[in-house]
């Protein structure tokens, strides 16, 4: 007797390498520079500058796959709120094309804007009730610095990548990057506006990876 269809199509999907397999998974760790020494204790992160380099403190990466051409369907939408006089998001990593919407959290108005050459804008003042939320979409790769214009020490970051595989670090440095197309890729990890590091990888269907950035 043949087998039927469907027991054909099971047998696929617990293969090897089968359809319910068939996205690669990295996994790994990226060394990270120490934090920077701070007169009082934070629970949040900030964005901060030392000799020109521009990074988060506590330290922390971005890794993404460079290489795939894959794209949502529809428009990406993603949030980068104020509250506390400080960035909810300080470090956004976003797809090429993503729209990003600026909600004020706070009981004061707020003036995001950019003077980075990968985004250059101004929201100009807006109160916590404004409606639409402000936004801007980010059409260039490049890592766009925030500021505001009333509060001098606010920051925050967008790094805009061509790329819809990417993920942050934790703490620790410890990443998972899940559902990758098999290929030949550039896995790179930021760190920093002048650390960037990189590694060659071959995604195979089903496969988990294990990359470190040391």
């Amino acid at each position: 007797m043949k087998p039927s269809l469907l027991h054909t199509v099971l047998c696929l999907l617990a293969a090897p390498g089968g359809y319910a397999s068939a996205e690669a998974t990295i996994e790994g760790r990226v060394e990270l520079p120490k934090a920077h020494a701070a007169p009082l204790v934070t629970r949040r992160y900030e964005i901060v500058t030392k000799g020109g380099v521009v990074s988060t403190d506590p330290p922390m990466a971005v890794v993404y796959l460079e290489g795939s051409s894959a794209r949502p369907q529809a428009p990406p939408t993603a949030e980068m709120a104020q509250k506390d006089l400080g960035f909810v998001t300080p470090l956004l990593p976003v797809l090429v094309g993503t729209k990003v919407e600026f909600p004020n959290l706070d009981d004061t108005y707020h003036n995001i804007f950019s003077y980075s050459e990968a985004k250059r804008f101004d929201l100009g003042r807006y109160r916590p009730d404004e409606r639409p939320i402000p936004s801007e979409v980010f059409d260039k790769p490049g890592l766009v610095t925030l500021h505001c214009d009333i509060h001098e020490h606010m920051r925050g970051l967008i790094l805009v990548l061509a790329t819809p595989y990417f993920t942050k670090s934790d703490t620790g440095g410890r990443y998972r990057l899940a559902g990758l197309p098999a290929g030949h890729y550039t896995l790179k990890a930021w760190v920093s506006s002048k650390t960037t590091l990189e590694r060659s990888v071959e995604l195979k269907n089903g496969a988990m990876l294990h990359v470190d950035f040391p």
